[in-house]
C-alpha cells in the first residue's frame, strides 16, 4: 500500500527555502514503489511533479497536486574491464556523495562536478556541467519509467539527445518519465580536465595533481563563489551561460574588450552570464529579500523571506537589462513551477 503525505510543507524540499505546500507527496525508495506511485496517479488523476533534491527548482505558488519524490539510494558496480567501470546509481543518491565515492575508489571522469547540489536523478535531465566537464561525458544509460503506463525504459547516451544544459528529458520526454537510476562509465586510468578557468593553477598549488586534490580544488572554488543553501537560500547558477554567434560576439568585443568567452565551434561562442549580469550593475543588489549574490552574479538568493514570485521578478528584471545592454537573451537554468 502506497503511503501519501498530505499538505506537505515544501520549504525543506527546495534549496531556495521557499515556503510553499503540495497537496500530496509520495516518497519512493524502491523501483517497486515508483510503480505503485504511478498506479496511484492513474487511479487519482491530478497535476504531478517529479521532485529530486530540490536544488534546481523555484516554487512560485503552492502545488495543487501530487509530488513524486524518488529516493532510491544504491550505488552498485555492475561491470568492469581493464580500463573502465560501470556504476549504476539510484536517482535519490545525493550527487556529491556519489562523486566522493568515485574519488575514493579512484574512478576518473566526474571529479570536476564535485559539490554540485542535487540528486543523481537530475544529472541527465539537466546535463549538469562545470569546469569543462558535463554529465553526458560519462553517462552510459538512463533507466526509469514512463508515467502514462508505468512501463520501464532504458535510454542510451545517444538516445538522450544531450546538449548544453539540455536533454530529451527537457524536451520530448518532459513531464513524461521518472528516472530511477543512471549508469555511469568511468575511467580506471588517470586522466583529468584542468584547462578551464583557474583549476590547473589552483590544483598545482596543492603540489601533486591527483584525484583528491582536483576534487578539493573544485570544492574550494565553488565554496568561494557560492553560498551554502543552509545559510542563504539559493539554487546555484540561476541562469544558463548563453551561446551566441561569432559575428555577434565580435561586435560586442569592439565595445567591451574584456568580455570573456569560450569558443564552442567555428560559429558559436559561450559568454559567461555572470559577467553579463555584473556589467549591468546587478551584482550584490536586492529587491526586498530577493537578491543577487555579492560574490557571484550568476546566483540569486533568498535572504530570508522572499517568495518564489519575488525571485522570479528579480530574474525577469535582470534578463531585461542584459538584453538591453548586450542584445543577448539569457535563460533560467532553474525550473520554475
Amino acid at each position: 500500500m502506497i503511503n501519501t503525505t498530505n499538505k506537505v510543507d515544501l520549504s525543506t524540499y527546495n534549496t531556495f527555502g521557499i515556503k510553499a505546500t503540495a497537496k500530496e507527496l509520495i516518497a519512493c525508495h524502491t523501483v517497486e514503489s515508483i510503480k505503485e506511485a504511478l498506479h496511484y496517479l492513474r487511479e487519482n488523476p491530478q497535476p504531478y511533479f517529479i521532485l529530486g533534491g530540490g536544488s534546481n527548482i523555484l516554487f512560485c505558488n503552492d502545488f495543487d497536486g501530487l509530488i513524486i519524490h524518488p529516493q532510491l539510494s544504491t550505488i552498485e558496480l555492475i561491470k568492469e574491464d581493464e580500463s573502465h567501470v560501470w556504476i549504476e546509481v539510484g536517482a535519490g543518491v545525493e550527487w556529491d556523495v556519489f562523486i566522493e565515492h568515485c574519488v575514493n575508489n579512484k574512478w576518473y571522469g566526474l571529479e570536476n562536478l564535485s559539490y554540485i547540489p542535487g540528486n543523481v536523478g537530475a544529472s541527465p535531465v539537466q546535463n549538469i556541467g562545470a569546469y569543462g566537464v558535463e554529465a553526458k561525458d560519462c553517462i552510459e544509460t538512463v533507466k526509469g519509467f514512463y508515467i502514462e503506463n508505468a512501463e520501464a525504459f532504458e535510454l542510451s547516451n545517444a538516445d538522450c539527445h544531450f546538449a548544453y544544459r539540455q536533454s530529451i528529458f527537457k524536451s520530448e520526454l518532459k513531464n513524461k518519465i521518472i528516472i530511477s537510476s543512471v549508469v555511469y562509465k568511468l575511467n580506471k586510468t588517470e586522466s583529468y580536465t584542468l584547462d578551464y578557468g583557474p583549476v590547473k593553477e589552483e590544483v598545482e598549488k596543492k603540489g601533486v595533481i591527483s584525484l583528491k586534490n582536483v576534487r578539493q580544488t573544485i570544492i574550494g572554488i565553488r565554496k568561494s563563489k557560492l553560498p551554502e543553501p543552509e545559510e542563504l537560500g539559493n539554487a546555484g547558477s540561476f541562469f544558463k551561460n548563453p551561446i551566441i554567434e561569432v559575428d555577434h560576439f565580435l561586435q560586442l568585443q569592439n565595445q567591451f574588450e574584456s568580455i570573456p568567452n569560450y569558443p564552442i565551434d567555428s560559429k558559436h561562442i559561450k559568454v559567461p552570464a555572470g559577467w553579463l549580469i555584473e556589467q549591468t550593475g546587478w551584482k550584490g543588489k536586492a529587491i526586498g529579500d530577493a537578491a543577487v549574490h555579492n560574490k557571484q552574479a550568476l546566483v540569486l538568493v533568498n535572504k530570508g523571506n522572499a517568495s518564489g514570485q519575488d525571485i522570479l521578478n528579480l530574474a525577469q528584471q535582470i534578463i531585461e537589462d542584459v538584453k538591453k545592454k548586450f542584445g543577448i537573451s539569457i535563460e533560467p537554468e532553474v525550473n520554475i513551477l
